[in-house]
């Protein structure tokens, strides 16, 4: 019989992935975890295939039990820690014993923080992920009570000498704390904007709780179109900065639809794109242009610390013997 983690205190907590990668051309949004670089980094700590299905809890507290003993990995903004009452560490792997409680509290700075286990959740697909899509009405809202499958166990760990971390994996922890500072490249439309347009760069925009995973709505000295005309809908990207009449700027996240029809003055890069994912309500935000050539190189730079990550964590799994049932995927 497989073992499962109990849900005790389920907070606002999905099941998720990476997304619906090449589904935009058939109108289905990506989705998936907001902060994507946090929720690889969660599940390369696990010694999962990156794009496994994990947990993202979104500002409120989350406990679970497991029925076996587990692995996990904990990371995004920071919180409290603690298994079975005695505080753990984020951003490294923790054992987890058979009725142990894992908790997280005073989640703080940022927004969301993501909870791996080794060998992963069972979880529903659609056209490839487990996402949750709030308009298809797909995916599982976790109840006090809910049970979810694990694929696996982990046999128990314990490090010879008391009190010393079993692990020192050195992940690439981003900074997740206010102030933010979001890089953007241009938008198609920027020069519909004129002088306005650099309005976007030279002061601070705050986000309105009316911001979700579809989109963030910010406050501010708002770049005005001085052009005339009908913008027909179009396709979007994810972290399209638009200025639709009004005095809001409206960026796209992961649940955006993929057609609309505002003028894109920027683009948020994928590395902003992960910090945008932790941006409270009321926190205030700073764009900072950059090139395509320097957004592609912070890309790079940020997978590839993820990929060193992986070799640390096969050299450390296979030295402590512990299984791995997927592989560490790239």
């Amino acid at each position: 019989m497989a073992e499962t983690l109990t849900v005790r205190t389920p907070g606002l907590t999905t099941v998720q992935d990476l997304g619906r990668v090449g589904r935009s051309r058939y109108g289905l949004p990506a989705n998936g975890a907001c902060d994507q670089h946090s929720a690889r980094v969660a599940n390369v700590l696990c010694g999962n295939d990156e794009r496994a299905p994990l947990l993202e809890l979104t500002a409120l507290d989350f406990a679970g039990t497991p029925s076996g003993d587990i692995l996990v990995a904990v990371t995004g903004a920071p919180a409290d820690v603690t298994v079975g009452g005695v505080p753990a560490p984020q951003w490294q792997p923790v054992p987890v014993r058979a009725g142990e409680t894992i908790r997280v509290s005073n989640i703080r700075e940022g927004l969301r923080v993501y909870l791996a286990v080794l060998g992963s959740f069972d979880a529903d697909h659609l056209q490839g992920s487990c996402a949750p899509d709030t308009v298809l009405g797909f995916g599982t809202t976790l109840k006090a009570g809910t049970e979810l499958v694990l694929h696996t166990t982990c046999p128990p760990l314990v490090h010879p000498f008391s009190g010393i971390p079993l692990f020192r994996l050195h992940p690439p922890v981003p900074l997740i704390r206010a102030p933010w500072t979001i890089d953007v490249t241009d938008g198609p439309d920027q020069a519909d904007f004129g002088d306005t347009a650099a309005r976007l760069y030279t002061a601070p925009f705050t986000v309105t709780p009316r911001s979700n995973h579809i989109g963030l709505r910010l406050e501010g000295r708002v770049p005005r179109r001085v052009t005339h005309g009908e913008i027909l809908s179009r396709g979007v990207p994810v972290g399209a900065v638009e200025v639709p009449a009004g005095d809001e700027l409206l960026v796209l996240h992961r649940g955006r639809g993929v057609t609309a029809g505002y003028p894109v003055l920027a683009v948020v890069t994928a590395t902003g794109l992960n910090a945008l994912g932790q941006v409270r309500p009321g926190q205030t935000v700073r764009f900072r242009h950059r090139t395509l050539d320097q957004a592609v190189t912070a890309h790079r730079a940020q997978r590839n610390a993820v990929e060193a990550l992986k070799e640390r964590v096969r050299t450390a799994f296979d030295t402590l013997r512990i299984p791995v049932p997927v592989p560490l995927g790239g």
